[in-house]
């Protein structure tokens, strides 16, 4: 039976406290997702879907709330804990790609196994591994200003799975690219979730890229309004 891997109850993020133009952006939010699962956070622009991808990724803390993060309590950890359990148990995938402008395809899938102190070796070999498996074996010493958008998108996917985490969480991965890139993309993540049991979170304001998911959860001012199943797979 697959365990909880994100656990979060009643989770609050204000910003502005005690200042007149105090906001409340996310009203109590209780959230678990299992081991293995592929789930889509949708809703409108100002639903609180960004913020909340930010406490899932512990980018931030909240307000009030508990968040256990792959059996982990994160609320007593320090500054220096959460950047080492970020860089261990999530990958990052954003719409933006945030490649390193002036290193290649492969120094950039490198680099989150250099922060975790994995030898140069090790770094190479499954650096050019995870660029094979994205389909960029043959850019791997190019420039991020020589690649398209999807080609960005699928090295920076390969630099989320560079450290091997349970956990990808993807903002609105596709939002910069057209539809077909875009479907390239998320057979990406079918691939990744369904071969490797990747747990995957997909922000994301597009319904049919959410339909493809086992589960949507839709948010509306800074709350949960519905749990839904989706198909679970590619839609042709």
């Amino acid at each position: 039976m697959s365990q909880d891997i994100i656990q979060m109850k009643g989770i609050v993020k204000n910003y502005f406290i005690g200042t007149p133009n105090e906001l409340h952006i996310l009203k109590g939010i209780d959230l678990t997702v299992q081991e293995g699962d592929f789930v889509s956070i949708v809703g409108a622009s100002g639903s609180g879907k960004s913020t909340l991808m930010n406490m899932i990724g512990v980018l931030d803390r909240p307000t009030a709330g508990n968040y256990m993060l792959d059996g982990i309590l994160t609320s007593k950890m320090s500054d220096n804990e959460l950047s080492d359990i970020r860089n261990r148990k999530i990958g990052f995938v954003f719409q933006t790609f945030n490649l390193i402008p002036r290193s290649n395809a492969l120094k950039n899938v490198e680099l989150p196994m250099l922060y975790a102190g994995v030898d140069g070796k090790t770094r190479t070999k499954r650096a050019k591994e995870l660029l094979e498996l994205v389909g960029m074996g043959d850019r791997m010493y190019h420039q991020p200003n020589e690649l398209s958008g999807g080609q960005k998108q699928r090295v920076a996917i390969a630099r989320a799975l560079s450290n091997d985490p349970p956990i990808i969480l993807a903002d609105e991965p596709t939002g910069a690219l057209d539809s077909e890139t875009g479907h390239l993309v998320m057979n990406l993540f079918h691939r990744v979730h369904d071969e490797d049991g990747k747990t995957i979170v997909l922000i994301t304001h597009n319904p049919e890229l959410a339909k493809e998911t086992n589960r949507i959860i839709t948010l509306k001012d800074g709350a949960v309004i519905s749990d839904e199943p989706g198909l679970g797979k590619a839609v042709e």
